[in-house]
Formats: structure tokens, C-alpha cells, sequence
């Protein structure tokens, strides 16, 4: 069975006016958006695999956006990131790619990359366009099945092709379909995650937006109420939560380079490549806010920038950067709430009593 679908979806005066901001932001609509594709030149598809709960997500931009990126996890698997450095020449990205298959999934790109040269689309290189994809991956090869099934540059191809500005598929599908968190006591008491969705609109017309595939080592915490909403399992379904593990002396059970979380955070915004640079530097702090414990050694921890430049406004960094933080604590939330049970691993929503 195939899934396939995109969505469409200072000084200290600024600083109280960004604070200000943000708390609009957060009363309105930070949970109740369309998502990512709520950004003005963004586009999403996911392609998901039947064989195995494996599958990849592409963003796609209408054109070009300035991009930037963080990565803060200890186990890495990515592409092109050196390339979104702001001492380095190229400041255009035309697609990001997240995919499931550990390294091997790193071939979805190629398939993206096929997608966009086809319709001419990249960095004018002499006669050629080159198109520009930075992609990253997480680790879910032990979940459902042959580990050798994993996408391919064909999925990355298929999802890009597949991706429009509607409303985003979350849970487990494309690059969430295998994805696992609460694996600090190791993977059999984990809890099924996704991939989620979020945006935060400003009456200015500034939109913020984040796409997150969750496979953490940690809980996912509701930065709303503190609570964990997926995580460690206790033998009665109940949730341990890592935190209260790692304050009686527990110590983590999950192996390195088998988990991470990636994303991509969008804005309308026109930004230098320093600035998306800062922005996905702040978003990262999303992940801190609903991951716990977040970053460690054995998570590659991935965060994408981009800026499609769509909206005239003033384009303030401390605001931007702090609604692209919510969104991504908002959208890894999702994530973990809307994904279903795979492969004999429940999911929150099958917990619930």
C-alpha cells in the first residue's frame, strides 16, 4: 500500500514587542494550523512504503528559499549541511529531504534531485542547473521487518512528485512511518512516534512553520502542561516518563546512531543565510522544550532552515526565531499524538484508558 500526499500546508524595545508577539501567536493559533504548507511557497509529500514502516517526506519550495541549518544530536546522518554554512557560497536550497533507513535512506535525495533537473530547477552552475537538497535521516531499520527495505532514490522522486500546499499528512507515514521514541529503557518499552505539523500566523502576516519526524531516545513532553505524552512504557501501559528515570539514577539503555530527530522550520520571511542560520539555531530549542532528555549521544538531532522571502514585512530575527522554536515543540507533539500503532509498537493514542 501506498501512501502519498503533501501538504499545503535587538534592541530591548523589540525584544518586549517580540515577546508580546509570541504570546498572540501562542493564544490564536499555534496548535490549530494548517501546518508547514501555511508558509507562502512551501510544498510536502510523503512517500511510504508497504513492505516495511519506512518511507521519506521532501519539502519542496516554489523556486528557491535561503536555507540554514543545526545539528546539535551526537549521531548525525545528513547531506549537503556544510553547504548551508554561511561562510560558503551558495544561499539558495530548492528541496530538503527526510527520510526513514538510516544512511541508506540518504539515496531518497538523489531521487529528488532527479524530480527538480527534470523541471530545470537548481544553482546555475556553466551550462547546468544544479539543484540544491540538503537531506537527513533517522534510524528505524529494526522496526517491522527486512532491514534492507528502505527508501530509495525512486521514494525521494515519488514524494516530490507527490508534494502540494494542502493540509500535511502526520503520524506514521513518509519519513515517520518507523519512527520510535521513549527508548531510554531500551526499545521494548517504547512508544510509536511520527512525523507532525505545526505553524504559528502573526496578524502582520508573518508565518512561521515546522515539519518534525520524531525517533528519540527521549519522552515527548506537552510544553503545555509539562506532561509526557509518549515515551518509556510501564508493564501497564502507563508512562515511566525519563525524567523521573533519570533523577533515581537510571541510566539509558538506547544504543547510539539508532534514533534522531528531523525537521525543517519555514518563514515567509526574507532572511540573509546568517539569519536562517540563527533561525534554525533557535528552532532547535523547540526540541529541548519537547523532548527529554533531548540532543544526547545516541540522537542525530537535525534541524533545516528556510526563508522563501514571500512577505514584505519587517523580518525580525528574535521573533522569527522564537515562533519557529513553538512550532517545532508544537509540531513534535503532533508527531507523537497523531501516529498509530506499527509493528507490535502501540502508540499514545492506543494507550489512553
Amino acid at each position: 500500500m501506498r501512501y502519498c500526499s503533501a501538504m499545503k500546508p535587538v534592541a530591548l524595545a523589540a525584544a518586549c514587542v517580540a515577546a508580546a508577539a509570541i504570546g498572540l501567536a501562542a493564544q490564536s493559533s499555534a496548535r490549530a494550523s494548517s501546518g508547514i504548507t501555511a508558509v507562502d511557497g512551501i510544498k510536502v509529500g510523503h512517500y511510504t512504503l508497504a513492505e516495511r514502516p519506512t518511507g521519506c517526506t521532501v519539502v519542496v519550495v516554489d523556486g528557491d528559499a535561503v536555507g540554514g541549518v543545526s545539528q546539535r544530536g551526537g549521531a548525525p546522518g545528513t547531506r549537503e549541511t556544510d553547504l548551508l554554512n554561511p561562510l560558503n557560497m551558495v544561499d539558495k536550497v530548492n528541496a530538503i529531504v527526510l527520510a526513514g533507513g538510516s544512511a541508506f535512506g540518504l539515496e531518497a535525495a538523489t531521487g529528488t534531485v532527479r524530480w527538480l533537473e527534470e523541471r530545470n530547477i537548481g544553482w546555475q552552475a556553466g551550462p547546468s542547473r544544479v539543484p540544491i537538497v540538503p537531506a537527513a535521516i533517522l534510524f528505524d531499520l529494526g522496526v517491522g521487518g527486512n532491514p534492507k527495505i528502505r527508501p530509495t532514490a525512486d521514494c525521494g522522486y515519488k514524494a516530490a512528485d507527490a508534494a502540494t500546499t494542502g493540509a500535511v499528512p502526520e503520524g506514521s507515514v513518509g519519513a515517520g512511518a518507523g519512527a520510535t521514541v521513549g527508548k531510554f529503557a531500551g526499545a521494548g518499552r517504547s512508544t510509536k512516534s511520527g512525523i507532525g505539523t505545526a505553524s504559528i500566523a502573526l496578524p502582520s502576516g508573518l508565518v512561521v512553520g515546522a515539519v518534525v519526524a520524531v525517533n528519540a531516545v527521549g519522552d515527548i513532553i506537552d510544553p503545555a502542561t509539562g506532561k509526557v505524552v509518549a515515551g518509556v512504557r510501564n508493564p501497564d501501559g502507563t508512562f515511566a516518563d525519563a525524567r523521573k528515570l533519570l533523577r533515581a539514577g537510571g541510566s539509558a539503555q538506547s544504543r547510539a546512531g539508532e534514533n534522531t530527530t528531523i525537521g525543517v522550520v519555514a518563514t515567509n520571511a526574507r532572511l540573509s543565510k546568517a539569519l536562517a542560520a540563527r533561525m534554525a539555531l533557535m528552532a532547535d530549542d523547540g526540541y529541548a522544550r519537547a523532548i527529554a532528555p533531548s540532543h544526547t549521544n545516541a540522537d542525530g538531532d537535525t534541524i533545516f532552515s528556510l526563508a522563501t522571502g514571500r512577505w514584505s514585512g519587517n523580518a525580525d530575527i528574535t521573533v522569527i526565531g522564537a515562533l519557529a522554536a513553538e512550532a517545532v515543540a508544537d509540531a513534535i507533539v503532533r508527531a507523537a499524538t497523531q501516529a498509530t500503532s506499527v509493528a507490535g509498537i502501540p502508540a499514545a493514542r492506543d494507550l489512553r484508558k
